[in-house]
């Protein structure tokens, strides 16, 4: 029942996070013709800026909520479990209003000394109601995945993204907003009206929930307790996410700097990051929310196995989970190796993406399985090893950025560089955690099955991409797409019957 639980709940996530997040990709789309390369590297310079306070307010919260309510629900223990919502709420909220009259009476600051372009002033202003409402939301998503009724948050955030699909248009199209200033910063505003908008459905559905769970009598715990329970997994994740959003935020700004010292001017800079991280990689990146989708169920479905002490279907599911990040990540990089010049045209009317794309996807296969062993690291309980990993990986990527950006040869395609190596090195640390508390094995036979498919699906998809005439353009590219992640189909077939064979 596990299983099937959990494949359920995965599938319910994927599809809604699929559904946003082809919401989101048209957003960008959307926005690359408002904004152009230049107004796409502005918005992604604020985006690292608001991703550390959010951390900062909320980091962890989703998965320690999510991993207390399950306990709890578990033993039908209702009372223990409204009052650790409650108490959550009350000190996220408290915390939240503090960072945020922070950050808005030194967003001139930031935006002077540390994004070093003042044009975002407007935009970090505009986040800042955003911050309160994020905070809040995490309490209550993680309420709800802990209780496994992912179909709440799921919904609600298609109809928070569509939101702010509107609310964008209508501002650009009713003030016929043309510079990359203002458009910037109506693109933050509707960020603020979305997260409000989730917050206040999350409240009712919450409110509408909690009135089911009633009858129990059993003696709660104190509120510094449920609290402490709270914090002793939160804490961690959100030292984790805060410190690696903030190497990643100094990751990103040091981006432009980078390139002009390359001998890039400073307008050319922001377009080329604009191509590769806000238009290259939406594309390769693009079907990792099926693995994040999988890894936020993943948390609470391990704390399940570990609680009833079945570590044979523990395994079976680290083993499924990284096995799927890994045929999706391949099958991701085979598509773009084959066909990124048409991807860029299809997607963003451009053909001047391609080799971005390229360098992009060489490290989709290493990030795909990362994600996954994030989750299998939270739901083990490895958070300090989880903090380790992430912090060296970090480190490395900002170095190599630093080092490679400023190489006039190689300058953008650095960023590439870097995801792939520091990737690779994330992986491999998260796999050596893992093993401590968990054994992973890969049989010879599914890898030579697995290596054979992808070598195959490359040659097929390069004989589609010339055969087929650039006439059918949309045709054409929509069928080599569904023929590449055809691999993931193929590979676990073949797998069963391989299995099959041998008992």
């Amino acid at each position: 029942m596990i299983k099937d639980n959990f494949y359920k709940d995965s599938i319910i996530l994927t599809v809604s996070n699929l559904t946003a997040g082809i919401l989101r990709f048209m957003f960008s789309i959307l926005l690359s013709k408002k904004l152009g390369a230049e107004g796409m590297g502005l918005y992604s310079l604020v985006m690292p800026i608001y991703d550390l306070f959010t951390c900062l307010i909320c980091g962890g919260m989703v998965t320690a909520i999510s991993k207390e309510a399950s306990s709890y629900y578990g033993i039908n223990d209702y009372g223990n479990l409204n009052k650790s919502i409650h108490t959550a709420l009350v000190f996220d909220f408290a915390l939240s209003v503090l960072i945020t009259i922070f950050v808005f009476l030194f967003s001139p600051y930031i935006s002077t000394y540390v994004i070093k372009d003042q044009r975002t002033l407007y935009s970090l202003w505009v986040i800042c109601p955003a911050l309160i409402f994020v905070a809040l939301s995490s309490i209550y998503k993680g309420y709800f995945y802990g209780i496994s009724n992912v179909k709440v948050p799921a919904i609600i955030d298609i109809v928070e993204k569509t939101v702010r699909m509107a609310i964008i248009l209508g501002i650009i199209n009713f003030f016929a907003l043309k510079n990359v200033t203002s458009t910037v910063t109506a693109t933050y505003i509707s960020l603020s009206v979305g997260e409000l908008i989730s917050f206040i459905l999350l409240y009712a559905f919450y409110k509408k929930s909690k009135n089911k769970f009633k009858g129990s009598f059993k003696k709660t715990e104190g509120r510094a307790q449920l609290l402490f329970n709270v914090l002793i997994v939160s804490f961690p994740l959100c030292l984790n996410g805060f410190l690696n959003t903030a190497i990643s935020a100094l990751s990103t700004l040091i981006v432009p700097g980078r390139l002009v010292s390359a001998g890039i001017e400073y307008t050319e800079s922001l377009a080329l990051i604009g191509k590769f991280s806000g238009m290259a990689m939406s594309i390769v990146f693009f079907p990792f929310i099926v693995v994040m989708s999988m890894a936020t169920i993943l948390t609470p479905d391990i704390s399940k196995s570990i609680i009833k002490n079945d570590y044979n279907s523990l395994e079976l599911r680290v083993h499924e989970v990284i096995k799927i990040s890994c045929l999706l990540g391949i099958s991701t990089m085979i598509i773009c190796l084959c066909t990124g010049d048409s991807l860029g045209k299809l997607f963003f009317d451009r053909y001047d993406l391609g080799i971005y794309i390229r360098i992009a996807a060489l490290s989709a296969p290493f990030i795909y399985m990362s994600g996954s062993t994030f989750g299998i690291l939270n739901g083990l309980g490895k958070q300090k090893d989880l903090l380790i990993n992430s912090i060296i990986t970090s480190v490395l990527e900002l170095v190599l950025l630093y080092v490679l950006l400023g190489i006039p040869s190689i300058n953008i395609l650095g960023y590439g560089i870097a995801l792939l190596i520091s990737s690779i090195v994330s992986f491999i640390l998260n796999v050596i955690s893992i093993q401590k508390a968990c054994y992973i094995h890969f049989p010879a036979g599914e890898l030579t099955i697995d290596i054979g498919l992808s070598i195959f699906l490359y040659f097929v998809l390069k004989i589609l991409n010339s055969t087929l005439p650039n006439s059918i353009f949309i045709t054409k590219n929509i069928v080599i797409i569904i023929a590449g992640f055809s691999l993931l189909l193929f590979s676990l077939i073949l797998t069963k019957k391989s299995n099959k064979a041998k008992s």
